[in-house]
């Protein structure tokens, strides 16, 4: 289902159950899991998700602001009365405004806004390059302070080796003991030059879901991205600046054409980062 609103695209993604999704070929698996479009020019595309009702989306202004404007899966007045929402800048500078305030974010900073900010509107500091803000939102029970985090402020772990081609640095953004959220935990990972593998060995949560955003990837560049049950995996090719939802069930990895970043985001029963379940490689089928 798409639906226009005014500046606002957006569509609706229902909930697969494992089963479904093993019997699905390639374009099933893409129209359900795939998030494409994320960034037009003077336009907000959202994608609703019935996993955890999550909100996936871009916006990408470019001659004036972008407001952000309630839609009808939420139910509610104003877009953040009963949510709370992530914007990372993944393109040029821009400027963000909420709850009367002014934030500047570069590439790679991240603005968190808690439940009942509003005039929210989106900008680029040059129309000439302008900002692509990736947008995710999840309900919210309680009000926590809005909250401009740099990328160089972000929590650091190097992990992985050139030897198994996942050297990879993580920044995590949102943990449980750094800005306080309702639901959303949220971070970015880097591969380092010659490393392609991310999330591997991987794991499952089903008490979260998540969603990844590839993004730095040249064009001719792609991601296979690996998806489904252990022992039942599917993949989806994926190019630069696409996301893809990851239900509690499914594992999430992947491995690029080149090194790349990605921007994961959970939302679910906890905001423990540290809570998966891994599967060991023998498991996977």
């Amino acid at each position: 289902m798409n639906q226009i609103h005014n500046q606002t695209d957006f569509t609706s993604r229902f909930a697969i159950d494992p089963v479904a999704a093993a019997a699905m070929g390639t374009d099933e698996l893409r129209h359900n899991f795939l998030i494409e479009g994320l960034f037009q020019p003077d336009r907000i595309s959202l994608t609703y998700s019935h996993y955890d009702r999550m909100i996936v989306g871009g916006a990408m202004p470019a001659e004036t602001p972008l407001p952000l404007e309630a839609i009808k899966p939420t139910g509610t007045r104003n877009f953040l009365d009963r949510r709370e929402m992530i914007a990372v800048n993944v393109g040029g500078a821009g400027i963000v405004k909420a709850g009367g305030q002014s934030y500047a974010l570069q590439a790679r900073d991240m603005l968190y806004l808690g439940m009942g900010t509003s005039d929210v509107s989106f900008a680029s500091a040059n129309p000439a390059e302008p900002a692509k803000y990736y947008l995710v939102s999840a309900p919210a029970h309680q009000s926590h302070p809005s909250r401009l985090i740099r990328i160089g402020d972000a929590k650091r772990l190097d992990l992985g080796s050139q030897a198994t081609c996942n050297e990879r640095s993580i920044f995590q953004f949102i943990h449980a003991d750094g800005v306080k959220t309702c639901q959303l935990v949220v971070g970015m990972t880097q591969l380092a030059p010659g490393s392609v593998w991310n999330t591997m060995p991987c794991h499952v949560h089903d008490r979260r879901m998540e969603a990844y955003l590839y993004f730095d990837l040249p064009a001719a560049a792609r991601v296979f991205h690996f998806m489904g049950e252990p022992d039942e995996t599917r993949h989806l090719v994926m190019r630069n600046e696409q996301a893809v939802l990851s239900p509690g069930w499914s594992i999430h990895s992947g491995a690029g054409t080149s090194n790349y970043a990605f921007i994961w985001a959970m939302a679910g029963d906890n905001v423990d980062y540290t809570d998966v379940d891994p599967v060991a490689m023998e498991e996977l089928r």
